[in-house]
Formats: structure tokens, sequence, C-alpha cells
């Protein structure tokens, strides 16, 4: 038997009512959904467009113009800098400013009229393989039929010349040099934030904050108190993925580990201020809980992770400039695969250093809000 009508209508009454004087659950209910769909349908491309390029070329001929003005009409390539040396461009793969060399020689205009096959090195930053894959596919089709035309001779009988593609720091687009290294900031963000968040609302739900309260302590200090051993948590974690990245799946590390741990350790300070920030706007565990999945999907979709950051349009840019873990798997990528120096993943630890910063002042306001 069912029941009573009234009865089950009263209680489906009394849940509509209980619903929507929880706002933060009814949010989500209808945020969620939606921002998934703009996400995967607006953000996400895995064939990313108009990527940074340099052009290291002694003699700029009309055979090098033609070529380079070919790439860039597939749509692939933009050549931010036509006239960089081979030291700049150096410079510029290592810290990601652009993600290819297209090294032109000296004489390649004198040898396509003599019929020779020069060379062009194509050199790639192949950290994230997906990214540079559709490009790649293009050049040596797309680099022919522009120097045919320009000799006025058919694309079949034309002498083209010969494309050298270096992926650079991932000669073999192994998936997992670019996963592995990414997972360290989404492990971590998925468990430092979630874990912190719900520590103060635990505080207040079993009304043990009388006893924070009752201490001659600042607000500061209390979070201080309160955040560091999450800290130390953050740097066990950090230690056992790198430790796994390196005996099961043989990254390479030819970065300086002090360097990594530098920016591992101001991540997680980062996301335990974010997590207390979380805590301090929220009633419940269960509400905490449920911010720390509403900031940890962007931080999936529009840091780099699962899909090319420079794939996406500019406003989903923007926004992936704002997460934290964005930052983190550029430096973590950069030392590990790259061996970077510090000057190269200065503006990492800058960005990271100012949400510190923004995050730590906001917390600790909320803080003492809480505790008033």
């Amino acid at each position: 038997m069912i029941g009573s009508v009234a009865r089950i209508l009263a209680i489906l009454r009394k849940e509509f009512i209980q619903m929507r004087r929880d706002r933060v659950t009814f949010a989500m209910m209808l945020i969620v959904p939606v921002m998934q769909l703009l996400l995967f349908g607006y953000a996400i491309n895995t064939d990313p467009k108009h990527l940074p390029a340099a052009l290291v070329a002694p003699t700029q001929d009309r055979f090098t113009r033609a070529m380079t003005a070919a790439l860039e009409n597939t749509g692939y390539y933009d050549f931010t800098h036509p006239d960089a040396t081979a030291t700049e461009a150096e410079r510029l793969i290592a810290t990601g400013k652009v993600a290819f060399v297209v090294t032109v020689p000296s004489d390649f205009g004198a040898r396509m009229l003599r019929g020779d096959h020069p060379q062009v090195l194509v050199e790639a930053d192949a950290t994230d393989p997906a990214a540079a894959s559709g490009a790649i596919s293009t050049l040596g089709t797309v680099s022919a039929q522009a120097l045919a035309r320009e000799l006025g001779v058919a694309p079949a009988a034309a002498t083209g010349p010969e494309i050298v593609v270096h992926r650079r720091y991932n000669p073999e687009g192994i998936t997992q040099y670019n996963v592995v290294p990414g997972l360290l900031g989404i492990i971590l963000q998925m468990t430092m934030v979630m874990m912190t968040a719900m520590a103060l609302t635990r505080e207040i739900e079993r009304g043990t904050m009388e006893n924070l309260l009752s201490m001659p302590a600042h607000a500061a200090e209390i979070m201080v108190g309160k955040i560091t051993p999450f800290i130390g948590v953050g740097a066990v974690q950090m230690l056992v993925i790198l430790g796994a990245a390196g005996v099961l799946f043989d990254v390479p590390f030819v970065g300086s580990v002090g360097l990594l741990l530098s920016g591992v350790l101001l991540f997680v300070v980062v996301l335990v201020l974010l997590g207390y920030l979380i805590s301090s706007v929220s009633r419940t565990q269960m509400q905490a809980m449920q911010l720390s999945i509403f900031v940890f999907l962007p931080s999936i979709l529009l840091s780099g992770f699962m899909f090319p950051f420079r794939g996406m349009p500019g406003w989903a840019q923007t926004l992936g400039e704002i997460l934290p873990v964005t930052h983190l798997l550029r430096l973590v990528r950069a030392v590990m695969l790259k061996g970077a120096m510090p000057a190269d993943v200065a503006a990492q630890f800058a960005a990271l250093g100012v949400m510190t910063l923004v995050l730590g002042t906001v917390a600790v306001f909320r803080f003492r809000k809480t505790l008033d």
C-alpha cells in the first residue's frame, strides 16, 4: 500500500522548503550543470589553433616568407617572434612563450632555386603532445605547396624542403610525461582544499569553536595554528607523488629539486588558504564539500591538465589564469621536463605569491568575523 497522499504531499512540501533554505545546495544544483555545459561546449578544444611560434631565419628571402605565410594561413601557427635569434628562440620555447621554433638556413632560397632539398628544422614543445600534433601534421604538405607556387611549377614537380621535426622535452610523445606531473597539482588540490575547508565547519558543527573563542589568541594566530598541519600533509603527499612519478612511470626529472619543492609548497599554502576561505563561508561540512567541488571542476577543465590551454578561447584562458593549479602545472612541467631555471618560472612564482597574499588577507578577515 502506497499510503496517504496527503502525508506524501506534506513531506514533499517540507523537502522543497528545506531545499530552498539551503541556498548553497540549491545553487550548486543549478550552477554546476550550466558550468559543465558552457565549459565543455565552448571552452574545450582538443585541436588548438593560433599557437605562438618563433622564426629563426638569417635571410628573410621570398621563399622563407612564402613558407611562413602558408603556415600561418593554416590557422595553427602565429609567428609572434618573426625575427628571433637562435638564443632568443631557445629561451622562448624553454619558458613556454612559444610552442614552435622554425629554423630556416641562410641559403634556403638559393638551394630552392638549384632544386635541392634544404632542411627546415621545426622544434615543437611536446610537453603536451596533443597540443602540437595537429600543427605538425600540416607541415610537409603546406610548405611544399607554398614553395611550388613561388617557383611557378606544379606541386607534383616541385622539389620541396625536408622538414625535420624535433619534439622537444618529450620526443616519443609519451602521455605519462604530461599527465603524471599534472596530477601532482590536481591531487593536491582535491585533497588539500576539501580537508581544510571542512576543518572549521567541523569545529562549528561539533560545538568546539567555543574553546577557540576562549583562548587569548588573535584570529591570524588561530588560523596559522590550524593550517600548519595541513601544509605538512600536503608536503608528504607531494613527496609520495613525485616518488611514484619517477619509480612507477619513469618520468624524467632534469631540473632543480629545490626549485620544484619551493613552488609546490607555495602552491600548498595557496590551497590551504583557499580551503579555509571556503570553510569560513560554509555553515555545514556538506556545504564546504560542495563548494570545494565547485572550485575543483574548473581547475581540471581550464588549467591545461586535461585539454590544451592554448586551445581555449580568450575568456576561458583568462579564467584559467586565476586558478592556482594552472601556474603549478606550468612550473612542474617546466622544471621536471625542461630543466627550467628560477628566471624561467619567475612568473609562476609571482602569480602564486600574489594569490597567497590575497587569499591570506581575505581568509583572516573572514575568520575574524567567524570568531566574532
